[in-house]
């Protein structure tokens, strides 16, 4: 930057400009047009201020030839603006200069751009593939040591793991922001400044506020799980400064990567409760079963309420389109205190049968699971490869015809019929594969996710209470049938169980 003030600066004085001002836009790159040193020029051309603009050359205007084309050939010449480019001999009130060249060299100097761009976009391709991290800054609750290894921050670490296990009690993204922020810990951002000095993400005066789209980036983030996802975002093109989210298939995804802050079990089910919408009642309390409850008949979620009986005021749930009248549904009322009790004893049951006959316990949850037992499962494996040994076969024999037509053994008419036979058997054999496979690959998932919630079932051997993180963990919903009376008036009401990743479990007697 010296370098090229002093050869304006050189050339002003030797050509008669006086009364200077300079726009200067260091560490600004010459495809972005909206930096200020840029912007605060343009305004002082608005105002009839600037007489004479004087670059070192045409890409220190810019480098997106039509922008620049448009203040070089429009803007300034209807502003009465002189245009000059010392060291590419162009000057807009000289016909004899190369000004006949400058379309050129925009187009040349944003190739570059281009050019460069590409360059450094396979470079960060090639690294992130190779499954080193992209990003010079880890995600909260790591830092990055010399070796671009992430190492668990003591500090913050803590505050991700408070944030799941609120999450998994039933707060939402909003009232966890709330609490922590009454708790006065400080920001990610706040955190950042205090050790680099970096104001990024600082705010002063807002050290400690927590923004809920904060907690939602922690509660999403599965690097947190101890695997490094590269490519999270991407840029649509070099002109373009803001990123977008890329899908998980554009996502470079390495296991195992780092030490886990939070465990697989834990994360994937705070992703499944952030599917489910919970609000404070009017209460402002979020209910115990709240966002988990479904109704049997319209599969509606059941919402809190709050009566008073004669005694006390009694919590209760009802179906949402029973409440809402939006269906014609009953109301499956059930009270909080009796739909309590039965869960925690299926509950004890369940962690009681685990804990006495663990691996019993595994394959009763793998048979449940999977589709039609081992038995079903070898057929499955057998038709498979029978269906994949003749969609081989049929392959082979349509090349045959097809070489035999070529060769003149059999006509066009004949070959097309035969291969139209084969390939429609084919297609059906294809689909029959693919169901086949969709089979196996569930009743492997089935043995996964049975050692998944056994994971979970371990951690919560002993309880006395249900508290809102053991059901969370545990439960993936609850549906609710409506009541009915028998022949002496005693109320009867049924309700399953649907644990997380395995679904309805049936204990032996």
């Amino acid at each position: 930057m010296p370098s090229q003030k002093r050869i304006l600066e050189t050339y002003a004085k030797q050509n008669g400009f006086t009364n200077l001002r300079w726009y200067t836009d260091d560490g600004f790159s010459g495809a972005n047009f909206q930096r200020p040193g840029f912007q605060a020029m343009l305004a002082d051309i608005e105002a009839g201020k600037v007489g004479t603009v004087i670059v070192k050359d045409m890409s220190r205007l810019g480098r997106n030839y039509l922008q620049v084309g448009f203040y070089t050939e429009m803007l300034f010449p209807q502003k009465g603006v002189r245009f000059i480019a010392v060291n590419d001999n162009v000057d807009s009130a000289s016909e004899g200069m190369d000004n006949d060249f400058t379309p050129l060299r925009n187009l040349f100097n944003e190739w570059l751009v281009r050019d460069t761009s590409k360059k450094i976009k396979a470079v960060k391709k090639s690294k992130g593939m190779s499954g080193k991290p992209v990003t010079s800054k880890p995600v909260y609750g790591y830092v990055m040591d010399e070796d671009e290894n992430f190492i668990i921050d003591e500090e913050a670490a803590p505050v991700v793991q408070q944030i799941y296990q609120l999450c998994l009690a039933g707060n939402g993204p909003t009232k966890i922001a709330r609490m922590l922020t009454e708790q006065q810990i400080p920001t990610p951002g706040t955190l950042e400044y205090q050790r680099t000095g970096s104001t990024r993400r600082y705010h002063p005066g807002y050290e400690c506020k927590w923004a809920t789209n904060t907690v939602v980036h922690i509660l999403e983030n599965r690097e947190y799980t101890g695997c490094l996802v590269n490519f999270k975002t991407e840029k649509p093109s070099y002109k373009v400064k803001h990123s977008i989210e890329n899908p998980v298939e554009k996502q470079a995804i390495f296991e195992n990567h780092h030490e886990p802050i939070i465990d697989k079990e834990t994360w994937e089910r705070v992703q499944e409760l952030r599917k489910q919408r919970k609000r404070p009642n009017r209460y402002d309390e979020v209910g115990l079963f709240s966002g988990i409850l479904f109704c049997a008949d319209c599969g509606h979620v059941l919402y809190q309420q709050r009566y008073q009986n004669k005694d006390r005021k009694q919590d209760c749930y009802i179906c949402g389109s029973y409440k809402k009248r939006t269906r014609n549904c009953t109301a499956h009322f059930i009270r909080t205190d009796l739909l309590t009790a039965g869960v925690l004893a299926n509950l004890r049951q369940v962690t009681e049968y685990a804990a006495k006959h663990e691996s019993r316990f595994v394959k009763l949850l793998v048979q449940q699971n999977e589709i039609g037992g081992k038995r079903k499962t070898a057929a499955a494996i057998k038709q498979l490869e029978q269906a994949q040994e003749r969609i081989s076969e049929i392959s082979r024999i349509i090349k045959r015809l097809y070489e035999d037509n070529v060769n003149g053994k059999i006509s066009d008419e004949r070959f097309m019929e035969l291969s139209a036979d084969y390939e429609a058997e084919q297609a059906e054999l294809k689909k029959r594969a693919a169901a086949l496979q969709a089979e196996l690959d569930k009743s492997q998932a089935a043995t996964v996710n049975a050692e998944k919630f056994m994971g979970i079932v371990r951690k919560h051997l002993a309880f006395e209470e249900l508290t809102p993180t053991l059901l969370r963990e545990m439960i993936e919903k609850i549906v609710v049938h409506e009541c009915s009376y028998d022949e002496n008036g005693t109320r009867r009401q049924d309700i399953e169980i649907y644990y997380s990743f395995v679904g309805k479990i049936d204990l032996p007697e």
